[in-house]
């Protein structure tokens, strides 16, 4: 079975809250990375120590040409696209996508391209359609793809959207997000069927 080592998760509106959910449910030794694009204002940043309070792993503003570990959380710093290629993050101003930067597709691109089957994208509440061409790299690349439950979605757009234009293999509430993920990242099969 493969072991899903590269998370994926992107959020816009309602996503703060979503990502502090999932990641308290994490544990210490998850032999994964986790990257994390939240749409935020240009500016100073707290959101990795937000997010640090909620989590056992250690969380950081990603910062250029930083190595990735597993059992580590990288968050997107504002106004710059966050990349992985090599084992290396990558850091950009370049053009907007979908008015944002940092950009969920950015992200759910370079890990797909890069990685392929090892990852897992998780598409959380938010507004627009940011995520949903990302999650169809991942899916062309044969990783997971993940999409909140609109239903309890503070700002339901963007699961919608994904669910418009893709066949999630999981569409979940935010509690039953962090056990599939320990799942996927060692490795084991899952409970549920894709």
């Amino acid at each position: 079975m493969i072991k899903h080592d590269i998370i994926v998760i992107g959020g816009s509106a309602g996503g703060i809250s979503a990502v502090k959910k999932i990641i308290s449910g994490l544990p210490a030794d998850l032999p994964a990375a986790l990257l994390v694009v939240i749409h935020m204002p240009r500016g100073p940043s707290t959101l990795a120590n937000v997010l640090s309070k909620s989590s056992r792993l250690p969380t950081f503003e990603a910062i250029q040409d930083q190595p990735i570990q597993r059992g580590t959380i990288y968050v997107a710093p504002p106004d710059r696209h966050l990349f992985i290629d090599n084992d290396r993050i990558l850091l950009w101003q370049g053009p907007k996508e979908n008015r944002q930067r940092p950009a969920i597709n950015a992200l759910f691109r370079s890990a797909a391209v890069g990685y392929g089957e090892r990852v897992v994208g998780v598409v959380l509440s938010g507004i627009m359609q940011d995520g949903t061409t990302g999650l169809w790299w991942i899916r062309r690349y044969g990783g997971i793809v993940v999409v909140q439950d609109p239903s309890e979605a503070e700002f339901s757009e963007m699961p919608e959207t994904a669910l418009t234009y893709l066949t999630p293999d999981y569409v979940l509430r935010l509690n039953q997000m962090a056990p599939l993920l320990v799942q996927l990242a060692n490795g084991y099969p899952p409970g549920q069927a894709r």
